[in-house]
């Protein structure tokens, strides 16, 4: 027999069947247009109005406030709810919320410099890592405690210890499909960057309460509060060498976003019934986003590229926070109750806690 033998049970794709491939991709991509179009429509909305709302409320609070656009996204999105439950918006509403926010998140390994946290020193980085060991068990145990279950506390506890919604986004791909997993993610997504926010106004007055100078402070302030708009806020409120300080450690938590997917998911996964929904022990995009953070550290990436890369991060983390908004009803949150804001507040309170006595410490 000439050409090629192939083992039994194996066949060839033949012309036909390649066709039938394509035509079936293509009709998935038609048929996600109309969702992405609502997520990216939402997030363009989210993003305009984030400047406007924010001179509205920092001029009803007497001091300047940023409202992220990333709660505006879910406001918005959750507001359209009704809207988002036809089914042509379905499939469209899938991709943003799955593989939209994994690109996403591995894109964010562009903004990671390992130079510039080994220059932060051994001592910082072992209080930033303790701190968030502990507040990712203290979420853990606060939810086990509450009756809310492990999963609901590793999705709290690592939004809090890594980046705030990226963070939330990144757990949630990993944890058991529970019940209230979307409702528990964008209540998280809101409530960290609630907190960030307060965050942003309180902390800085902490450095000189404790006797800290400028870069002990963006210490702080870099390991404590959730997301990096308030931490690049909160530090260079205080002075450049606070904030510079605060964005080298901030930068170093979100690349610690990698290990701490990569625990929760095995976490799960080796967990009876919860493996077989935790499917993912060792995600794609973690391992994609630690090679382009060390692309990046090596100096290998030109600034446009990593400019465009951070950008479409970005965007990319809007439209996929939009798409949540639009899966979740107002109702599924207002359900939610004390026990789920105390794990919040609980994890927040733990972070801060530990960074200050560990900072006193060495300092």
């Amino acid at each position: 027999m000439f050409g090629p033998q192939y083992p039994p049970g194996k066949l060839t794709m033949r012309p036909n069947e390649v066709s039938f491939q394509s035509s079936r991709l293509g009709l998935a991509l038609r048929a996600s247009m109309p969702g992405v179009a609502l997520s990216l429509l939402v997030a363009l909305l989210a993003s305009a109005g984030e400047p406007l709302v924010s001179r509205l409320v920092g001029g009803f609070s007497g001091r300047p406030i940023t409202i992220p656009a990333v709660v505006l996204a879910l406001i918005i999105g959750m507001a359209l709810h009704g809207l988002a439950l036809r089914p042509t918006f379905k499939p469209g509403l899938a991709f943003s919320g799955k593989k939209l926010l994994r690109i996403a998140i591995a894109l964010l390994g562009f903004r990671v410099a390992l130079g510039d946290i080994v220059a932060l020193g051994w001592s910082t980085v072992a209080i930033v890592i303790v701190a968030m060991v502990a507040t990712l068990a203290s979420g853990m145990v606060l939810a086990r405690m509450l009756g809310l279950g492990e999963p609901f506390g590793a999705l709290a506890g690592g939004a809090t210890a890594v980046c705030g919604a990226s963070a939330a986004l990144a757990t949630a791909t990993v944890l058991p499909a529970y019940p209230r997993r979307d409702a528990d993610t964008v209540f998280t997504v809101v409530a960290v960057n609630t907190l960030s926010t307060l965050a942003m106004v309180v902390y800085p007055a902490l450095g000189p309460l404790m006797g800290f100078d400028d870069r002990t402070t963006g210490i702080l302030l870099g390991a404590t509060i959730h997301d990096v708009a308030q931490v690049v806020g909160a530090g260079f409120s205080v002075s450049e060498t606070a904030g510079d300080a605060a964005v080298i450690v901030k930068l170093f938590r979100v690349f610690l976003l990698l290990p701490v997917v990569l625990g929760i998911g095995w976490w799960f996964a080796g967990r009876g019934g919860s493996a077989s929904n935790a499917k993912t022990p060792v995600p794609v995009f973690a391992l994609a986003f630690l090679a382009f953070a060390l692309l990046n550290s090596a100096g290998l990436v030109p600034a446009q590229v990593r400019t465009a890369a951070v950008w479409l991060s970005g965007w990319g983390l809007l439209v996929a926070i939009a798409a949540l908004g639009l899966g979740t009803s107002i109702g599924a949150l207002l359900r939610v109750g004390w026990r789920t804001i105390a794990v919040v507040c609980g994890t927040t309170t733990v972070i801060l806690l530990v960074a200050l006595a560990g900072l006193k410490l060495v300092h």
